[in-house]
């Protein structure tokens, strides 16, 4: 398996890789002889049969043609053509055809990061975790509009749907971080809609896996929130600086009124911070889109009253 960056493509880092790169560059070379050969041909017949002063004008009548030649020109190209069809035919069904024993992983797509659930109950956001040298399953689909599962390093891209599931499989074989991107202009979050894919041993995921499946627990609920914050990508849209992101900032706003798009005012309680959790365009502050993800279904609610805590105590 390729280990190194070239001119064209970042490293391989999955099992298919290898594969992808073949034909790309089989596909880059032929292109690059085809348009060599026919360049040198138009440079040689140019300079060979331009007109010279003196000449005759050019007979037309007995002119024919040449059979060997114009099989030549239609043969090689039909049968590149056929190469490039089987070659990429086997290279796509190995893309598709999912392993039986490979791990299924639940990605969600919305505006604007990732969320992945563990069928152990673990769940992160903007961070995929595998282990090497097992073949996983990403069952795939979007809240809100169409994104792009992209991981230039494995070679694999599939869409993100609303109201279906798209399926994309990989195999890692070496410990690493690989980048995660959307490839869908999915709104003005897009270019923040990034992550990251770590691979790690078997026997680390499975720690990390038991771990991920009880975290928090030992923390105070206004700490295990301030980690939230963090890894739920809170922090991409809210500033707690005072500046004015995506969203409005959170530091020192709880038990202080504020102006909602409605018309009226509310005060950031408890209440108003859970519901703008879980139904973020109930009551829009205004100055600002009602742009903000629901959390439903991702937070428990646990994290949910952690991440209170943690905004209360933003003084």
């Amino acid at each position: 398996m390729d280990t190194t960056a070239t001119l064209f493509l970042p490293p391989g880092g999955s099992t298919i890789a290898g594969e992808v790169d073949a034909l790309f560059y089989f596909l880059v070379y032929a292109s690059i002889v085809m348009f060599g050969i026919v360049l040198a041909g138009m440079i040689f017949f140019g300079l060979r049969y331009r007109h010279r002063q003196g000449d005759a004008a050019a007979p037309t009548a007995g002119i024919s043609h040449n059979t060997k030649l114009e099989l030549t020109w239609s043969i090689i190209p039909t049968i590149l053509v056929v190469i490039v069809f089987f070659w990429g035919f086997n290279v796509y069904l190995k893309m598709n055809v999912v392993p039986k024993d490979a791990m299924e992983i639940k990605v969600t797509g919305q505006k604007w990061f990732w969320t992945f659930d563990y069928p152990e109950g673990a769940n992160t956001v903007n961070e995929l975790v595998i282990p090497a040298g097992k073949p996983v399953k990403l069952l795939m689909s979007s809240k809100d509009v169409i994104h792009s599962f992209f991981v230039p390093d494995f070679r694999v891209k599939m869409d993100v749907l609303p109201n279906r599931y798209t399926i994309v499989w990989f195999e890692a074989k070496r410990e690493g971080t690989h980048n995660l991107f959307c490839t869908e202009f999915c709104g003005t979050g897009h270019s923040s809609m990034i992550g990251t894919v770590r691979v790690v041993p078997e026997r680390e995921y499975a720690e990390w896996l038991e771990t991920a499946s009880n975290v928090g627990s030992d923390l105070a609920p206004e700490q295990y929130g301030e980690r939230l914050f963090v890894s739920k990508a809170c922090v991409t849209c809210h500033s707690l600086e005072g500046k004015s992101v995506v969203g409005p900032p959170l530091n020192g706003v709880f038990g202080k009124p504020v102006a909602l798009t409605s018309g009226g005012t509310v005060i950031i309680d408890e209440n108003y911070i859970r519901e703008s959790i879980l139904e973020p365009q109930a009551s829009v502050v205004a100055g600002y889109q009602p742009v903000m993800p629901t959390y439903q279904g991702i937070l428990k609610d646990r994290e949910i009253d952690a991440l209170v805590a943690y905004i209360k105590s933003l003084q």
